[in-house]
């Protein structure tokens, strides 16, 4: 009875490491937006000036080469794993893990059942601490997100498949779920 009793004391605590109080998770939540919003912010800017010097054209080669590196230095900056993944991807290199992809259908479901997407914050088996959260497509990203001859025009759409022969970002709309922020908290 009294190693029963041990084992059940055990299995609370290692339990209990593997949750974070709501104050916690609220924090992490923080934590995520605070990144992921500047994150946003980086790529965005970096973006929208090469589309001022000359379109799509010239934002896609960009995004194609440094938007994964821009993302790492501000991975380390912020001492996290950052990535965005989605289930429509454009880079194979951000494929999402079955954790992502069960959080990209849920909140699909979300959308259907018209309820509020939030960010998650998790904690996994080996006691890393998630941040997932929604990336919803805005208008001047259909330039090259969006419906082949309704927002993305022939021409660009020739350079997306001449960088992403696998491509399948592309026939969005304004507002719609385009994939997920997912950050890894390092220890």
């Amino acid at each position: 009875m009294k190693n029963l009793l041990i084992l059940l004391v055990f299995l609370g605590m290692v339990s209990c490491g593997n949750s974070l109080t709501e104050k916690e998770k609220q924090e992490y939540i923080n934590k995520g937006n605070d990144i992921s919003q500047a994150t946003f912010k980086a790529l965005s800017e970096k973006l929208t000036e090469q589309m001022k010097l000359g379109g799509p054209a010239q934002a896609l080669p960009f995004c194609n080469v440094e938007a994964l590196p821009l993302t790492q230095q501000l991975s380390e900056k912020f001492n996290v794993f950052i990535k965005r993944t989605s289930d429509k991807l454009r880079n194979q290199e951000n494929i999402p893990s079955e954790r992502e992809l069960e959080i990209i259908n849920n909140y699909y479901k979300l959308i259907s059942e018209k309820k509020e997407m939030t960010p998650i914050v998790e904690v996994d088996n080996n006691n890393n601490k998630h941040y997932y959260a929604p990336i919803i497509l805005k208008a001047n990203c259909l330039a090259c997100h969006g419906k082949v001859e309704e927002f993305v025009s022939v021409k660009t759409d020739s350079i997306i498949k001449s960088l992403y022969p696998n491509d399948k970002a592309i026939g969005y709309n304004d507002g719609d779920l385009r994939g997920i922020w997912s950050i890894e908290f390092k220890k």
